[in-house]
């Protein structure tokens, strides 16, 4: 299937892109962008999940955890894991990044900023209903949002950094030899966002997300959903080899959300993007 309109293949084949390197931190942007034991992870999964409960109306919490208990072993953090399988899940207060890793199907699906940012805090607070944890979730996909309808690098700088309060005034040259693994969304998406400012393209988006050697997967998973609105296509030797390690149920909802919401991926700016 084409993608010259991608949607949430970018935040995925960031992840499959990074996860390599979670462990094995590096710090360049030369390194192999599909490894010999390419695999996705949680934030695949869960964006798989968020995307299904967007398609279906099922509630997040339902979905997520239908989704976690069936791929049980994608390295989910303790607290999550244990809100998999609680008889009565509720939120724990996370403020960890994996609120914003799976919440790129929510700033492509909706049709004004608004929608967008109190959707993302639906999908953020099930778990991470701490106000980080919701903030990570809400700057994600409104960068994902402005970035497909129209809105230029800086003008998503200064609505992230007005609106959510995230420094974005620095380089990653500048921050690259001292940071490290970081879970926390204030940790993380700052960082994220910077690696798709300074890129030319998607696939120079994603190493520079690995290049920072934090929590790779998670930093290109989100850099790659804001990239993929943005520039509006992905290779497709890379959309191709990461759709080859997918179940065939993620394929099918990658295919029915990409029939559904691509068409809004548009030049040009929409309803209720003047906010920005």
């Amino acid at each position: 299937m084409p993608y010259l309109t991608p949607t949430i293949i970018g935040a995925i084949a960031g992840d499959v892109i990074g996860a390599p390197y979670e462990w094995r931190r590096i710090k360049t942007t030369e390194f192999p962008l599909l490894s010999s034991r390419p695999h996705f992870t949680d934030d695949t999964v869960l964006t798989v999940a968020v995307a299904d409960s967007i398609l279906t109306g099922k509630d997040f919490t339902s979905v997520m955890r239908e989704y976690g208990r069936k791929y049980p072993h994608a390295g989910y953090g303790g607290w999550f894991h244990h809100w998999l399988y609680v008889p009565d899940p509720s939120p724990y207060g996370s403020y960890g990044n994996g609120s914003a890793m799976r919440v790129s199907p929510v700033g492509f699906a909706y049709s004004t900023l608004q929608e967008v940012l109190e959707i993302a805090k639906r999908c953020a607070e099930v778990t991470h209903n701490h106000p980080e944890g919701i903030k990570g979730a809400q700057a994600t996909a409104a960068a994902i949002f402005l970035a497909r309808t129209g809105h230029d690098k800086e003008q998503i700088r200064e609505y992230v950094t007005r609106t959510f309060g995230y420094d974005l005034h620095f380089t990653l040259d500048e921050i690259r030899p001292s940071y490290g693994f970081d879970e926390t969304c204030q940790g993380t998406v700052p960082q994220a966002i910077a690696a798709f400012l300074e890129s030319t393209d998607y696939e120079s988006a994603v190493r520079l997300a690995v290049s920072l050697g934090g929590d790779s997967d998670t930093l290109a998973c989100i850099t790659g959903g804001i990239a993929a609105a943005y520039y509006k296509r992905i290779p497709e030797d890379i959309v191709q080899n990461v759709l080859s390690l997918l179940p065939e149920e993620f394929r099918d909802i990658i295919r029915r959300f990409d029939e559904k919401f691509a068409e809004k991926i548009g030049n040009g700016k929409e309803e209720g993007s003047d906010n920005a």
